[in-house]
């Protein structure tokens, strides 16, 4: 019963967390999963990095997970069905994913979170899509039409099947010389044929008088077709459309596509007291207005100064808020230099923390659905860094008491707070 997990769950008030998520459910119907054993299970899921189904397989083998979801007796079946966690989500939406973000900040000592100065970044997440080009969106366009046509009954003119592979093969390589010319001209045809199937389905849709089942699939694939290399608000994927292209500027990746999300981190603590994820690419500074409403939302108060990088240049002031960003130092005392020095030095802290979000939260790459779902991601990456962190400070304390009765003190955890 001193196992981290165990002495995690005693910490959390089970019985208002009921309270928040039972308006969620309906009184009619099936009987649901109860609520400890779902935001358990979402806790868990996104603490060790797990997908849906590996979770499910992995919760029958651990007894601590088990306790930490409510259970009493050692189970031997699966708590549920993966889907149910895509069915919970979906129930839960933003309000229900901030509310956990709230609990996981609750759990850490007041004295901890309510810090006079934050640090504030953004990063992008990156969406779960293939990298986009012009000849895969194209090729994807055929074989939609092929899809409907086949489904519909529709006659084509001429389907291209054995143009399609022969063409794909003669569009790779156009950086090199010699195979330049034959590329781009693969390229165009590809573009032409789909554009001819598409305008043939339409054709043979609107006779059949099922166009208005196809407007938005074929709306998307004449936003392709139309779309230019200078275009605003370009398609990159079909079955994410919401994707954007935000330039990362760096050698090894120049760009990466899905959405940019920005995090509100104490300055000394490293806790996590806002997370927040932004349709499209917007400019950072028009980000924090935003960011420091749902901190403010979710602590009831705001922090006093907010240290961020230079890409936030503008106001210097938001919601009463001061904004701190690096500077020449003009004007400025030697003492002033050195504490902002200091200051500033600290705020690279947050740059760790979101290498953590992404390679161990499952922020590396987002397979959620929709412009709610990168919320979500986002937001759930956020809570289970706090529980983590939470985590292993009972952790450390735990060892230090079993350290001291042993008489095996080697001073390691000297400044462990025990709990």
């Amino acid at each position: 019963m001193k196992h981290e997990l165990v002495e995690l769950a005693q910490r959390i008030d089970w019985k208002s967390v009921e309270k928040d998520f039972t308006p969620y459910y309906a009184d009619m119907g099936r009987p649901a999963v109860p609520v400890r054993k779902m935001v358990g299970s979402m806790l868990l899921k996104q603490m060790y990095g797990l997908s849906d189904e590996s979770f499910v397989d992995r919760w029958i083998e651990n007894p601590y997970m088990q306790y930490f979801c409510g259970e009493t007796y050692f189970q031997f079946e699966k708590p549920f069905d993966p889907s149910e966690f895509v069915h919970f989500r979906k129930r839960l939406g933003t309000d229900g994913a901030e509310k956990l973000l709230k609990l996981s900040i609750s759990l850490f000592e007041k004295k901890e979170v309510e810090e006079k100065e934050v640090l504030i970044d953004t990063t992008v997440q990156e969406k779960n899509i293939t990298f986009p080009t012009d000849a895969k969106l194209h090729k994807k366009i055929i074989e939609g039409c092929w899809k409907i046509a086949e489904k519909e009954g529709i006659d084509l003119r001429q389907s291209y099947s054995r143009t399609l592979g022969q063409l794909m093969i003669d569009q790779r390589f156009r950086e090199h010389p010699k195979r330049r010319k034959k590329a781009m001209a693969a390229a165009r045809k590809l573009k032409t044929i789909a554009g001819r199937l598409v305008r043939d389905v339409e054709r043979g849709l609107e006779d059949k008088e099922r166009l208005g089942s196809y407007d938005e699939q074929l709306w998307l694939y004449y936003r392709v077709l139309d779309q230019k290399r200078d275009s605003h608000s370009k398609i990159y994927s079909f079955h994410a459309p919401e994707v954007s292209c935000i330039s990362k500027g760096k050698d090894h990746k120049k760009y990466e596509f899905g959405n940019k999300s920005g995090f509100v981190i104490t300055k000394n603590s490293g806790i996590i007291l806002g997370a927040m994820a932004f349709e499209g690419n917007p400019y950072d500074g028009h980000t924090l207005q935003p960011q420091l409403e749902q901190v403010s939302d979710l602590m009831g108060r705001l922090p006093k100064v907010a240290l961020v990088d230079r890409g936030y240049k503008g106001r210097k002031t938001i919601l009463g808020v001061e904004i701190m960003m690096p500077g020449t130092g003009k004007g400025k005392t030697a003492y002033e230099k050195l504490k902002d020095r200091a200051r500033f030095r600290r705020r690279a802290a947050v740059e760790p923390v979101i290498g953590h979000l992404k390679s161990d939260y499952r922020m590396l790459r987002n397979y959620l659905k929709g412009v709610e779902g990168d919320m979500i991601n986002t937001i759930m990456a956020a809570v289970a860094f706090n529980m983590m962190k939470r985590l292993r400070q009972i952790r450390n304390a735990i060892y230090f008491v079993l350290d001291l009765l042993t008489g095996n003190w080697s001073g390691k955890y000297a400044t462990v707070l025990v709990y």
